[in-house]
């Protein structure tokens, strides 16, 4: 049971990849077609509308919540709007609070047309390179993403705390549902469970209309790990460091602090360690 002076907040935010595209299938489609106009396939449709169902089993408790509301984000890609309209023929319109395009989650930029041997190449250099910090030409790097993510989750919160989402925090439950993908969810995640850039390496991206539930958890914290199991969190790229985080989550208080970062302090730590053993050591002529 979540604490009442955190009923103000959205009880679910719930991240949806967008269902299979033309450019899942195949490649080709980005050297013809700007990847913005990127269209469903068949099977992604139905993936979409696959999703909605399971997303208001969710939102609904399974049908035992009555007071439920649901709030969409939408990038503004084609697929993503399409993947919005087939999950938004599960929910009568008093369910919906409201839908906005979002431009800061749509996808990561790969440049214009896109040449299909020429970015065979420059992947392969970008898994050399790194993921996190390699710039496509012409395009974006993931943490140009991450930048733009951040601003979003900026405005988020001045939605949630200024009420500007309609929600009567008094009766109904606000799910926010983020429709986007694969990269940029993952950098969302990122930027708001302060995951390193090495943790990031890591990450998988989920599947077509796969979606993740971050819940609040009875002290006012999110976490993925009230919904999801740890097997999930596992296929993800989730560490059991990450995954241990996201149990200890569940049930923090708001504002309490879980923040390691092992790859550093650890490391940091042990050296000084040894220097000041070493400084013990030490004798004066």
């Amino acid at each position: 049971m979540v604490h009442p002076q955190y009923k103000f907040l959205p009880k679910r935010i719930i991240l949806v990849r967008h269902g299979e595209s033309q450019g899942n299938l195949d490649g080709s489609a980005y050297t013809t077609t700007p990847d913005y106009k990127i269209p469903l396939t068949p099977q992604g449709l139905r993936q979409a509308r696959a999703a909605g169902e399971k997303i208001r089993c969710v939102v609904s408790d399974y049908g035992n919540s009555q007071n439920w509301k649901v709030y969409f984000y939408v990038s503004p890609y084609e697929r993503t709007r399409s993947t919005l309209r087939e999950i938004g023929r599960s929910f009568s319109r008093k369910r919906i609070i409201g839908v906005r395009e979002e431009c800061r989650v749509r996808e990561q930029d790969f440049g214009n047309f896109q040449v299909e041997e020429r970015m065979k190449v420059i992947k392969e250099t970008r898994e050399r390179f790194g993921r996190f910090f390699f710039r496509f030409p012409e395009g974006e790097s993931a943490a140009d993403v991450f930048d733009r993510v951040s601003g979003f989750l900026e405005s988020l919160w001045r939605d949630i705390h200024m009420s500007r989402l309609h929600h009567d925090s008094s009766s109904d439950e606000l799910n926010l549902v983020i429709i986007s993908h694969g990269l940029t969810s993952r950098v969302f995640l990122m930027k708001w469970f302060k995951w390193t850039v090495e943790q990031f390496e890591y990450l998988y991206n989920p599947g077509n209309c796969e979606f993740q539930v971050m819940q609040l958890g009875s002290g006012g914290e999110y976490s993925l790990a009230i919904y999801h199991s740890e097997e999930e969190l596992q296929q993800w790229g989730l560490s059991p460091e990450m995954i241990a985080d996201q149990k200890w989550r569940a049930n923090a208080n708001r504002g309490d602090w879980n923040e390691r970062c092992p790859w550093y302090l650890d490391a940091f730590f042990d050296h000084l360690a040894d220097s000041d053993d070493s400084a013990d050591g030490e004798t004066g002529d």
